[in-house]
């Protein structure tokens, strides 16, 4: 197997990025849900509102952490991973976890006081994945959304 590289993302990478959040969604049986534009991304990325950082493997977008700053009132900063995801054929190669840690190690270089993100009641893999890295899994708070 090629060298995989850990790196922040650039605007170069976005519609790559974009193509991996897709297979997420597919993944988490919601393929429709995904209406925001490539275009959007771009935007967001370039006024800083998105972050990421990405793993490749022969210049090739394999796994991606998509995340951006917010502001928890009780306890402060938060890196708030929005999306992350390898591709099936590359998650027996630790990939994951070195996304993972990277995005650890950007949360305290950001300042962050804690991160933050979701996961599927059914995703079982990534639920072991996060018990294994030490993670509190919230199940009393739900969701609340608008949309306009």
């Amino acid at each position: 197997m090629a060298d995989v590289i850990i790196r922040k993302a650039k605007i170069e990478d976005i519609p790559e990025i974009y193509a991996l959040v897709y297979e997420l969604a597919v993944f988490e049986k919601e393929p429709e849900a995904l209406t925001v534009s490539i275009d959007e991304y771009e935007k967001a990325f370039s006024e800083g509102l998105l972050q990421g950082i990405v793993a490749t493997i022969d210049h090739k977008v394999v796994g991606i952490a998509v995340f951006y700053m917010t502001f928890s009132t009780w306890k402060g900063k938060c890196l708030y991973l929005e999306d992350f995801y390898v591709q099936p054929a590359f998650r027996r190669d630790k990939i994951g976890q070195q996304l993972f840690d990277a995005y650890l190690a950007e949360a305290k270089e950001q300042g962050a006081n804690m991160t933050k993100w979701q996961v599927l009641d059914w995703n079982e893999t990534g639920l072991n994945f996060y018990h294994k890295n030490n993670a509190i899994i919230e199940k009393n708070w739900w969701n609340g959304k608008i949309f306009f």
